[in-house]
């Protein structure tokens, strides 16, 4: 099992980790993003390192500059799903249309919401 290296960041250093890691060949694995305890977007950024995973975590922010110049086809699905699934706007993100969700969901509105199974139930009893 690989060790686990979690590097905090802000949205206005990822395009230039993006350039440094194409530029070193490091591969961009995956970009996943979830909502944290606290109930803010973290977004992460896996590359390979030498057969190792560094993440690089971008944590309470909801505009985030694309990587999609750098990264092209490794970075967009991942960023068009996220931003269609979180509330994070891609900055420069050259959208091609919804992957899952329908068109009546517009700017945020009808986001799926991920969240306990008793709090559905409460908001399903009112």
């Amino acid at each position: 099992m690989h060790d686990f290296n979690k590097i905090e960041i802000t949205s206005n250093d990822i395009v230039r980790i993006a350039k440094e890691m194409i530029c070193k060949k490091r591969r961009l694995v995956i970009i996943n993003g979830y909502i944290n305890e606290n109930k803010e977007n973290v977004i992460c950024y896996n590359f390979d390192i030498d057969g190792k995973i560094d993440t690089y975590a971008i944590v309470g922010e909801k505009e985030i500059p694309s990587i999609t110049t750098i990264y092209e086809a490794s970075a967009r699905w991942c960023e068009e799903e996220i931003e269609e699934m979180m509330e994070v706007r891609f900055i420069g993100l050259n959208r091609s249309g919804r992957l899952f969700l329908p068109e009546e969901f517009k700017e945020g509105e009808g986001q799926i919401l991920i969240m306990p199974l008793e709090e559905l139930k409460k908001l399903k009893e009112k």
